[in-house]
Order: C-alpha cells, then structure tokens, then sequence
C-alpha cells in the first residue's frame, strides 16, 4: 500500500477464524448484524445487481445479503456464495430455503484468496466486513482473484472499515484492542479504495461513513 500509516496484522490462523465464525454463527445476526445492517443495505444499493447478472458474495456470513441479491437477480439470474465458516454455511443455508430461493443461491465453504470459479465468470462482485479480516499481503491476492472471476466492465462493492491518515480515538483503541486480542477483535481498518485501485480496478464512487466512531468506506468500482 502506498498509504504511510501502516495496517495492523492479522496474526490468528485461518483456522482459528473458521473455528471462532463456526461457534458464533448462531448468533452472529444478534452480536453484529444489527450493527452493519444498514451499511450493508447501503451498499447493495450501490451494487445494484440487476436481472439476469451473475453475482458473487464474498464472506456471506448469515445470509442476509445473498437473500436480497437473489432478490434483485430473479429467477433468470444466479447468486454464488463463499464463506471460510461451515456454521455460517449452514445458517445462511437455512435462511435461503426459508426464503423460497434455493434454486437461485450457490453456496461453498472455501477461501476467497483461491476462488473455485472460472475467469470472467461474474457480472458483480459484492463483499461487506470481510476484506478487513484477511492479512495485510492476502488482501491483493484476494482482488487479483477478484479481478480474475470478474468481467469485463463487470462491477465491485467493497463495504469494510477504513484506514485513514489520522485515526481518532476510537480507532486507536480499536487497533489496541485488534493487537492484544487478535483472536477475538479479528478485523481491522484498511486501506479500502487503494487495495482495489491497486489490484487494477476503476473505482467509481467512495461512500464514508462512521460506525461507533470507527470510519467505514463503501467503495463502488468496476474492472
């Protein structure tokens, strides 16, 4: 990153991530999802997935995002889903067939730095909270697969809590507690719009928020 505050590391395994999701998936909706509901609704918005598109979540977590892409896809278009956690599968799985849509959503337990699709294989691209928890040299081999699975003129809604130059201080006790307590403050803010002008995408609109005083981006762009 060109950026010259440095990103906190994630130092906790991938298995030891798959493990914490796994135990909390059940009650994942009532610790977070409230939390990042609306800037998750935000930036499905701005995805705008349409009729017909072939859309992939990245991090699915519970489910609720792919039920409203599945939604806006229809019946002649397709969700993909892909999580690190069984337990999330499992729930997301549930709410899906709930949800009458189990014919329009494809879900897979795997990591996103190695995507199990072909190249230019997706209309759009949707992820939210879930880039911040890969580690920093992973976060560009996770939008150069991006880049691959994409196509052309194909579109990229990040939503992920965001790095800036001068961090309040809600931020810095934020990367404290990500540093001392890495297994359970797992994520933390990154550099959101430079990762993916960096990993070769056109961005085309940046919304900034703030969640308890932590900064969060919703970057829009296309390949």
């Amino acid at each position: 990153m060109s950026s010259t505050a440095p990103i906190s590391r994630v130092t906790r395994t991938k298995e030891e991530a798959k493990a914490s999701y796994d135990r909390m998936s059940r009650f994942y909706d009532l610790l977070a999802g409230l939390a990042e509901k609306k800037y998750k609704e935000m930036g499905l918005y701005q995805l705008n997935a349409r009729e017909g598109e072939t859309v992939l979540e990245i991090g699915f977590g519970t489910g609720e995002c792919l039920k409203a892409l599945a939604q806006s896809v229809g019946s002649s278009g397709k969700v993909f889903g892909i999580d690190l956690s069984h337990g999330m599968l499992e729930v997301a799985r549930e709410k899906i067939a709930k949800a009458g849509l189990s014919g329009s959503v494809e879900l897979k337990r795997g990591d996103a730095a190695e995507l199990p699709f072909e190249d230019n294989f997706f209309d759009a691209i949707y992820s939210s909270f879930t880039l911040e928890l890969f580690d920093t040299p992973e976060i560009p081999v996770v939008l150069n697969e991006c880049q691959r699975v994409l196509r052309l003129g194909g579109r990229i809604c990040v939503v992920a809590m965001s790095k800036k130059e001068k961090s309040g201080l809600a931020v810095r006790l934020y990367e404290w507690a990500h540093d001392k307590f890495t297994k359970y403050v797992d994520c933390r803010p990154i550099y959101v719009q430079e990762a993916l002008d960096e990993a070769g995408f056109q961005t085309q609109g940046v919304t900034e928020l703030s969640m308890f005083g932590l900064p969060v981006d919703i970057v829009l762009a296309k390949k």
